[in-house]
């Protein structure tokens, strides 16, 4: 392989993972759509209200799939609008999400309703 080649190889494969990296910053609105389905059925931990507000007048939900890790002390942060916030306990779900990724249902303002984190990769 020439220089050149190996070049625009790695530029590409750097424009995949920015790409794909990029769809779960946890944005509001982003990766809604695909799994506003299941979104439904989330209800916030302690009160029983919904995780999701649905899409109103084509403004996109408030549940998107984002990055997420657990700390050494066992607490959940997540990318919410390309930041990285600690989510509190009360708005862990103890349950998987369907496609296995972590899954943030926050306002735009920053409240966080729900959190499901991704599983384990191996």
């Amino acid at each position: 392989m020439s220089f050149r080649t190996g070049c625009v190889v790695s530029i590409v494969a750097g424009l995949v993972v920015a790409t794909s990296s990029g769809a779960q910053d946890g944005r509001h609105g982003q990766g809604h759509a695909q799994s506003h389905d299941w979104y439904q059925e989330l209800k916030q931990p302690g009160t029983g209200h919904s995780c999701c507000n649905g899409t109103v007048n084509g403004i996109e939900g408030d549940c998107r799939p984002t990055r997420a890790y657990l700390t050494e002390e066992g607490q959940w942060r997540a990318l919410v609008d390309g930041r990285w916030v600690l989510i509190p306990p009360r708005a862990v779900l103890n349950q998987l999400a369907p496609d296995g990724r972590s899954h943030i249902c926050a306002s735009r303002s920053g409240m966080i309703y729900c959190f499901l984190g991704g599983s384990p990769k191996s």
